[in-house]
């Protein structure tokens, strides 16, 4: 099974799962997770071939879909969810093929569509760092700032690296096999998830065209859309607050208030 973390205790709010996205992990968004724990038990998880969940050759969106559903039975769901990028598409295909599991999704700055860009230029940086030269994490950030790759992503990349073991806690070689399959989408999918749905997109991203409301709305019929002003495709992390306060809004709609 997947392997997990807990924040906060079982409330009267249905738990929510969150879900992270290429080359994450739970770790990932723990401060986002603690703060949301407030008021409902939030757990964080790693996806197959990502951080200490165990690996596996395939890594196909109904794989991915599967792991969750076992992960969300074990917890006793059902359960609220929101899911990153490729975590995104894995909420989304859980959606349209067990959504007894799920009462209320987010899904943060991804469509179900496939995509032409590749990530495999920061497999190769990762595959490029050595390894062996490495006792910190910022002797690894140094390696692929050489390789051109972003600060921010020279952090998140480094939080999947154990440094004691002088391995990355990613799959790289499945995820490498695999990558037509995390930027495409099933062509083959089907059905419609009934319930209320969240697209949440960075203002500055353009991962969720107008284009894609039509494909979205086909599988969501409840689609609502919200963007997040001068964020980018990890808006999470480039406006953390204004993501916390656009998920409470969302998911606490519906939910008894207490009196004042």
């Amino acid at each position: 099974m997947l392997n997990y973390t807990e924040y906060g205790e079982a409330a009267d709010t249905p738990p929510l799962l969150i879900v992270h996205g290429l080359y994450g992990s739970g770790r990932n968004w723990g401060v986002i997770a603690k703060r949301l724990s407030d008021s409902r038990r939030t757990v964080t998880v790693d996806m197959r071939n990502h951080g200490n969940s165990p690996h596996h050759d395939s890594h196909s969106y109904a794989d991915l879909a599967q792991d969750l559903a076992e992960l969300i039975e074990h917890l006793g769901g059902p359960v609220d969810i929101c899911g990153h990028s490729m975590g995104g598409k894995a909420v989304m295909m859980l959606a349209l093929t067990r959504p007894d599991l799920l009462r209320r999704v987010v899904v943060a700055d991804i469509a179900p569509v496939t995509y032409g860009h590749t990530q495999q230029m920061f497999i190769d940086a990762m595959r490029d760092v050595d390894l062996a030269r490495v006792e910190r994490r910022s002797d690894a950030e140094a390696q692929l700032a050489e390789a051109g790759v972003d600060r921010a992503l020279q952090s998140f990349f480094t939080q999947s690296l154990d440094i004691p073991g002088k391995r990355w806690r990613l799959n790289l070689d499945a995820l490498e096999a695999e990558m037509p399959q995390i930027i495409g989408w099933p062509e083959d999918v089907s059905g419609q998830f009934d319930g209320p749905t969240l697209f949440l997109s960075g203002g500055a991203s353009d991962y969720v065209r107008p284009e894609h409301r039509a494909p979205i709305k086909a599988l969501f019929p409840q689609a609502r859309f919200a963007k997040i002003p001068d964020a980018g495709h990890w808006l999470h992390a480039e406006k953390p607050r204004e993501f916390e306060a656009a998920l409470r809004v969302f998911l606490n709609a519906d939910l008894p208030q207490d009196p004042a």
